[in-house]
């Protein structure tokens, strides 16, 4: 890599949603349950390549969780990117799966990385990182659905706060015949659970399996928003394509299966974009595969970037979160109107009220943005995000971060708890925003962040 030039920030884009990513990789290891058809058998973490970014990198440390987090965190600082807000994903696998101690230990790691030093035990570490100059504030965990509900408690031991559901479609006939291993009842029993307990819920889906097709997939799409149970936070979109040593490979080979062409991804996106509601922000679209490691499918891994270029010509108004932020507003020379108001958003979804502030302005960019939710008589904020690029901690902001955004959120939330008249309000805190909420009158109570009200 060229060494940026003095106060350039290399791959801007990186951080400019208010936090700085690190993706650290799990070592390879067979699912419990098997393949899934479109799986691909390349000695590496599940459904990576051996030259995606994130596996190369993690091989060169044999995956370890500490030097993997220490190298991430050297090249942001080398490409002049603040490191003080990390969010943490671990990808590869079904983290939940892997033994317990093995567990442990990676989280630690983790938290060892972005300490000064290591420290004896998780939870020492993780007080340490409540005042650390490279703090946790989210962390997120990939697993089935099926893989889920019986360890909330340990996934806020590690100071979780997202979890990432393989979804792919809900379809219980098309999930026996990708021998997917769990039902579209694990997706909805995992979705309530994780809901309550006050977790964002990501889910990726897969379009073009085996047995579906597009007017099906966009029926089952619908589905994710109009069914109660279901309603995620957040989606990655990964079309199905065909990878080597896969058992979709041989019914590719054999005439029995046929991917997507471009041109029919470009349409089921188009269509997928237009109905997410305003809640909901897509993380991604495709997967980052090598050309090489492509046997069947569209090589173009950017396709998204041609879609919203297309969609803003147009004047399109998508309501997904990521189109409307004002990072890439400002990125892309839009001129800002800094009237700001507050919109609130109220909607059922697993038995309970969900209440989604934001602070927009009369374009309907977005500046941050809160998930409230309500249910048997107890409050718990699931998200508080402001966007923008990120900055360093005490940096003042000119446009979003650091305006006083989260706290004028936070002021509303509890002001709409009060009128449920509920008298304590708990929020799911990464362990690098601890000190942030005392700020606010909260207090730790087992692994959440407490107020009385």
């Amino acid at each position: 890599m060229l060494k940026p030039l003095p106060h350039e920030v290399r791959k801007p884009t990186k951080t400019i949603s208010g936090i700085t990513p690190v993706a650290v990789m799990l070592p390879p290891r067979k699912c419990k349950h098997g393949a899934c058809l479109y799986c691909p058998n390349l000695n590496v973490p599940q459904s990576y390549t051996p030259k995606s970014p994130v596996v190369m990198r993690a091989k060169m440390v044999n995956y370890d969780s500490y030097k993997q987090v220490k190298g991430r965190l050297k090249a942001f600082e080398a490409m002049h990117h603040p490191t003080e807000k990390i969010e943490i994903i671990i990808m590869g696998g079904t983290f939940l799966e892997y033994p317990k101690k093995f567990q442990y230990e990676f989280i630690k790691g983790i938290y060892d990385a972005l300490n000064p030093r290591k420290y004896k035990d998780l939870e020492e570490a993780k007080k340490r990182n409540e005042k650390a100059k490279h703090r946790c504030v989210a962390l997120c965990i990939e697993t089935r659905p099926d893989v889920c509900c019986d360890y909330i408690k340990r996934m806020r031991e590690f100071g979780c706060t997202r979890v990432e559901l393989g979804v792919q479609i809900l379809d219980d006939k098309i999930y026996r015949k990708v021998k997917r291993g769990h039902t579209i009842e694990d997706v909805s029993e995992a979705t309530e659970c994780l809901r309550n307990a006050g977790f964002k819920i990501g889910y990726h889906i897969m379009p073009g399996l085996p047995g579906s097709n597009l007017k099906k997939d966009l029926k089952l799409f619908k589905k994710l928003f109009s069914d109660e149970r279901f309603k995620p936070d957040q989606l990655k979109l990964y079309p199905c394509q065909v990878m080597p040593g896969s058992e979709i490979e041989n019914l590719y080979w054999k005439g029995k299966y046929k991917p997507y062409t471009k041109e029919q991804i470009e349409k089921i996106l188009v269509s997928m974009l237009k109905i997410i509601p305003r809640y909901c922000r897509v993380m991604r679209v495709m997967r980052e595969i090598p050309p090489e490691y492509l046997v069947a499918g569209t090589t173009k891994i950017d396709l998204r970037k041609d879609i919203e270029e297309e969609l803003r010509k147009k004047r399109t108004k998508l309501k997904e979160i990521r189109y409307r932020e004002i990072g890439f507003a400002l990125r892309d020379g839009r001129e800002i109107n800094l009237d700001l108001g507050l919109k609130i958003t109220k909607y059922k979804v697993c038995k309970g009220e969900e209440y989604f502030l934001e602070i927009v302005n009369k374009d309907d960019i977005l500046f941050g943005l809160l998930r409230l939710r309500v249910c048997n008589g107890k409050a718990i904020i699931r998200e508080l995000h402001v966007y923008g690029q990120s900055l360093k901690l005490g940096e003042k902001g000119i446009f979003s971060q650091h305006k006083g955004f989260g706290k004028w959120l936070m002021r509303e939330a509890e002001k709409i708890v009060k009128s449920e008249k509920i008298e304590k309000l708990s929020v799911i805190s990464g362990v690098g925003v601890r000190e942030y909420y005392k700020k606010l009158g909260y207090e730790l109570e087992g692994e959440y962040m407490v107020k009385e009200l």
